[in-house]
Formats: structure tokens, sequence, C-alpha cells
């Protein structure tokens, strides 16, 4: 399917009906993991239309010259998602027609995080009902989260549901608190050079580490436009977005992160919660940036709760 904004073909894939969720990959990844990791949990949660996005530079969505930093990517987004849950009547709208570990938030930049609470900017608070006009729930991933974060700031009231997973909170690497890498168990003879920083030395890890790989993350990196994408990523004032993204929001929120992620850690995202007043945070064990890539059935239980939590609420308003 094709969202087009300007000269821009959006691609994304829709499947289900019901209330949109809309899914935002990590920095240079396409739409295919987050639909491997999240479909299953719809089997329990029907009532979904989810929306499935290859931002700009990614996957089947070419990249523009007009688009020259995190702010552009944002205005994509907002657009494409105005096209196909509906306009609250801010937004812009497009036109429709049918149709090596996840995501590089290592780059540097300047630091976009903050809490509400601690009185940073605020864009206001609100839950999306059944009632409200082009209401939605969205998730991120890695960057993603960034991007869903900045969603929500410019309309709180149209969301129904947040989920961050291992979301890049502060751009700059330098100002990040992460963990130092090292594996859980350390086996060298199981491992390769085609396995970068592997988690845990065993075959079933490594196998399962290499499938998502193989599958995913190789063939993102192949689709994707990365001079396009390293021009942003490079620089401190491209790579941020302009405006704090912290914003109150209402509704049920979900933050994932891996205590053994290097890439955008863990301990960051707690400062989110202020923003977030029915978030569950949770931190897994055994867990990096590329989250999951053995224990599914946990981060799906989380998920399937978080859904469920969503779903309460919106019946109710």
């Amino acid at each position: 399917m094709i969202s087009v904004v300007d000269d821009l073909p959006v691609y994304y894939e829709s499947y289900g009906e019901g209330r949109p969720l809309v899914f935002l990959p990590g920095w240079g990844n396409a739409n295919g993991e987050a639909q491997d990791v999240h479909e299953p949990v719809f089997e329990q949660h029907p009532d979904w239309r989810r929306i499935y996005l290859d931002p700009p530079g990614t996957g089947n969505t070419p990249s523009r010259p007009w688009i020259k930093d995190q702010d552009g990517m944002l205005d994509v987004i907002a657009r494409v998602i105005d096209d196909l849950v509906g306009s609250s009547g801010s937004g812009a709208t497009g036109s429709a027609a049918a149709g090596s570990g996840a995501a590089g938030w290592g780059a540097t930049g300047s630091a976009a995080t903050g809490s509400a609470a601690a009185g940073s900017a605020v864009a206001g608070s609100g839950v999306a009902g059944s009632g409200v006009t082009g209401s939605f729930a969205i998730a991120g991933t890695s960057a993603g989260g960034l991007h869903a974060r900045g969603i929500v700031r410019r309309d709180p009231a149209r969301i129904l549901g947040l989920l961050l997973r291992v979301p890049g909170v502060v751009v700059d690497r330098t100002q990040r608190t992460l963990p130092e890498y090292r594996p859980l168990i350390a086996e060298p003879r199981f491992s390769s050079d085609e396995d970068p920083r592997p988690l845990l030395h065993t075959p079933e890890y490594l196998e399962a580490h290499r499938e998502k790989q193989r599958r995913f993350y190789l063939p993102a990196e192949e689709q994707a436009d990365l001079e396009f994408l390293g021009a942003i990523q490079r620089d401190v004032s491209t790579y941020s977005l302009s405006m704090d993204p912290a914003a109150r929001l209402e509704a049920p929120t979900l933050i994932v992160t891996g205590r053994q992620d290097t890439m955008t850690g863990y301990a960051d995202a707690w400062s989110l919660l202020g923003d977030y007043p029915r978030a569950t945070y949770a931190v897994l064990d055994r867990a990096d940036h590329d989250l999951p890539v053995q224990n599914h059935a946990l981060y799906r239980a989380l998920v399937s709760d978080w859904l469920t939590r969503v779903e309460e609420m919106a019946d109710a308003s």
C-alpha cells in the first residue's frame, strides 16, 4: 500500500480491521521485523488495524532531498498517519492508493529527553476515545520511539496508547547511561564474525540472532538509502527533533528496555515515566537492543497486557 506525501510514495502494510495501531521501525529498518514480533499477539486481540510503515529512505519508501532532518521525517510520518486514520483537523493529509542489529541509533546528537513532570515542554494531556476524530495507538522501536513520542507531542488527545520498545531517548551517545558490553555466557567457539557482539554464546541463541539478522536487518540495510540516512544521523542539529518530544499522555503506555542494551540502554527511559502516568516500565534481563531474540513469549505477554489496557480505556470513553 502507498500513501503519497507531496512527491514521495510512502510504503506501508496494513492488516486487520478496527482501531488503528501504527508501528514505526528503528533507524534504517523496514516494517518486516515489527510484523514478525507483534503479529502473533493479535490472535488474542483481533479488533485492531495494524499499520507498519517504511519511513523515508527505508524499505520500499525512497528518500527525497527535501527531507533534511528528523523534523522532516516526522512531518512525513504525521501526514501519512493523518491520511490513513483521519485527521484531527490540525494536520496535513496526503492521498492514498492501494498498491546489523536494530537500527543505527548509535550516532551522536543533542539530547532529546525530558519529562513533563520535570517542567520540560508539554503539549497538553488527554486520552483518545472512540469519539475523537482520527484516534490511534502508536508503537516505536529505537529511533522509532523518538518519532512516536514526537507524534504524541503534536496531539496527545488523539492517542489511544503508546508502546516504546528499546526507545531512543538521549540522542547524544556520549550522554547516554549505557551498560558495558559483556556476554552473559562466553563460549567463543560457538560464535563467529557473523555475530556482532552476541549476548549469549550458545548455539540456540546464536542461531536465533543470526536468523533475525538474515531475515530483517541485513535486507533492510541493503534496501535503505544509507547516504540519505547517514547525512541526517551524522549531524547534531539534524538527528535531533528541534522540539522536545515530552508531553503528558494519560493513555496506557508500555516501555520495554533491555538490561544488556548497549545501544540505547535502559536507565534513560526511566525519565519518561513522569510524562506517562499509565505506563508499565519493564527492564528485561537477557535482552539487548535486538529484543526479543529468544524471549518472545515474555515480550508478547507485555504487549498483550498493554493492548488489554488500551481496549479497556477506549471502550470506557
